[in-house]
């Protein structure tokens, strides 16, 4: 869900994320979020926000999964897209959860830094 943009490109994100800790859940909102601004493109939320995918190309995923799969790793490049300036001290504590047998999902607001993630897509070779 989209929560505003930024005048320097960046859009403030409410993302969601599972796993077995929080630790888990909270990387894997991350990563969600820049999977979504990436591939899917944010369509929830306010309008002001650019719901337009940054790669247009169809299965391009599975087409570059190799360079995905790299730069989503745990403690791989989409960490320097992300920032969580926007999140406020009383959400740090009192974060959305809920907790089903085996998991934790977490939800955070997150800021994609969407005009650097395109840059170094651009640069990469990624998308044009």
């Amino acid at each position: 869900e989209c929560m505003g943009v930024e005048l320097d490109g960046s859009q403030t994100i409410k993302a969601w994320g599972n796993g077995r800790n929080r630790s888990d859940a909270v990387d894997q909102a991350k990563k969600n979020a820049i999977r979504d601004v990436i591939f899917f493109g944010i369509n929830e939320g306010k309008s002001e926000c650019n719901s337009k995918p940054l790669i247009f190309e169809v299965n391009a995923q599975d087409k570059y999964e190799d360079y995905f799969n790299v730069f989503f790793a745990d403690g791989g490049e989409f960490k320097n897209f992300i920032s969580l300036k926007d999140e406020r001290i009383f959400d740090k504590v009192y974060r959305d959860k809920q907790k089903t047998s085996e998991n934790v999902v977490h939800g955070l607001v997150v800021r994609v830094l969407r005009s650097e993630l395109k840059q170094k897509l651009i640069q990469d070779g990624i998308i044009k």
